[in-house]
């Protein structure tokens, strides 16, 4: 039985923005450039936009070839045997299943935030809510993924609106101060020039992580070589315009002389919302984030789904690689990966905070991603190079080269506990990875039922 093919490029845009979840990267990660690139965080997103738009022509490329469940496992597996794919999937899988639980955490904590701000106090209201997206989004995912890709697009739509709308207004009232600069476009002496913009990279190419989820749906969309590698650029060519956008309104909006405060801010864009707009525009501006955050729980649950799919029927886990017979979706597969997330939210974030939980498992989730990104773009150098093709070949070892600089800064200088756990959470999943295939020799073997692409004339 086969996944039913019956996407098309607004469900494949859809995974790929939610995945992405831009409204969340607008939320924390402008402060977290603001930090290291002073005012000239949006160069630092300039630059990490036009970073990643080099990796997703790695992806991009093997998505014209191949059309698989497993997206990077199927690369990998092509380029260098069923052994690394393995460990490639294994290690994506990972990145989905921390940016489902860690997102599933948020949507209760803006619905939380934005009860305080209206006066309304009620510990733990969080828990409720993220407990509910997380049902909610394996009921959808299960049974109507169509219906589930158009949703990732209305609910993101909605909260990259309210974000938008804050910015122009933000940008109107400054240029009516005439007080719109350009020094946000470069480098600031007070912030280690270059050397602070390259740091703000870091954090600009962690807001892209998960724009590749569209090509997870391989298998399941109408035409995948032409609209699977449209959604990945287009994506990212949307969230990096907003990403730009955006945290150059939050920049003035603050003003170029109080950039500290923008560093230290945990909710910037509401402090924004109520000094530019309201108290209420605040509340709905956190309203909008919970249902961006939804999307991207929606979202990652579904990229996991697939993924565990693909490994399990690879020989991981049959009863993971079976599709519902009436749906078509991988059922088993989604229902596991939800069960994950609700571990994860009732043994981890329970106990401690959801912030802290959502800054935790984004930092392992991208650590691993870095990683699968990084061996995607070889892949491609080793592909291009066997074929003689000179521009995919460079294009697949800049974008190795430019991604060792994030990966580097993620890891060195080393942080400060907890946070230099992650790391070594990272590598004790590939540990037990690596376990997997020693004790299943089967994985190893190079087993792609479905890893042609349908349209040989297109």
């Amino acid at each position: 039985m086969e996944l039913h093919r019956k996407l098309g490029l607004l469900e494949a845009v859809g995974l790929s923005i939610a995945l992405i979840a831009p409204t969340m990267g607008m939320a924390f990660n402008v402060s977290l450039a603001a930090q290291v690139a002073g005012p000239a965080a949006p160069l630092s997103f300039v630059i990490g936009t036009s970073v990643m738009l080099v990796v997703a022509l790695s992806f991009a490329a093997w998505c014209r070839r191949l059309s698989h469940a497993g997206s990077a496992y199927a690369f990998i597996t092509e380029a260098f045997g069923g052994s690394w794919g393995f460990m490639a999937g294994w290690a994506l899988l990972l990145s989905y299943i921390c940016y489902g639980a860690g997102a599933s955490a948020l949507v209760g904590s803006f619905v939380e935030a934005a009860a305080r701000t209206s006066g309304w106090q009620a510990p733990r209201l969080w828990l409720s809510f993220s407990i509910a997206s997380i049902v909610a989004s394996i009921v959808l995912a299960r049974r109507n993924m169509q219906l589930a890709g158009r949703a990732m697009v209305a609910l993101q739509g909605i909260s990259m609106l309210a974000i938008l709308a804050l910015a122009l207004l933000i940008l109107v009232k400054i240029a009516g101060m005439h007080a719109l600069s350009l020094r946000p476009f470069v480098p600031s002496p007070a912030h280690h020039g270059w050397a602070g913009v390259g740091y703000g990279i870091v954090f600009a190419v962690l807001s892209f992580a998960g724009f590749e989820g569209a090509a997870t749906l391989g298998e399941e969309t109408n035409h995948p070589r032409r609209d699977v590698p449209v959604a990945l650029i287009g994506t990212l060519l949307v969230s990096g315009t907003l990403f730009v956008l955006v945290s150059y309104a939050q920049v003035l909006g603050y003003g170029l002389g109080n950039i500290q405060a923008l560093a230290a801010d945990s909710a910037p864009l509401d402090t924004l919302a109520v000094r530019y707009a309201s108290r209420g525009y605040a509340v709905a501006l956190d309203l909008a984030a919970a249902l961006g955050s939804f999307a991207c729980v929606l979202a990652s649950l579904s990229a996991a789904g697939r993924m565990l799919f693909a490994l399990g029927r690879a020989g991981l886990a049959p009863s993971a690689g079976r599709i519902h017979p009436r749906h078509g979706t991988p059922a088993n597969a989604i229902l596991i990966a939800g069960g994950v997330f609700l571990a994860g939210l009732f043994g981890w974030a329970l106990p401690s905070d959801p912030g802290f939980y959502y800054g935790a498992t984004g930092t392992i989730g991208t650590l691993s991603i870095i990683l699968v990104y990084m061996a995607v773009a070889w892949a491609q150098t080793t592909n291009a190079g066997k074929q003689w093709r000179g521009f995919g070949a460079a294009a697949g070892m800049l974008g190795v080269l430019l991604l060792l600089w994030p990966l580097y800064n993620s890891i060195y200088p080393i942080p400060a506990y907890p946070a230099s756990l992650w790391p070594v959470v990272l590598l004790v999943w590939l540990a037990f990875g690596g376990c997997l295939l020693a004790g299943r020799p089967a994985l190893a073997r190079k087993q792609l039922p479905e890893i042609l692409a349908v349209e040989p004339n297109l």
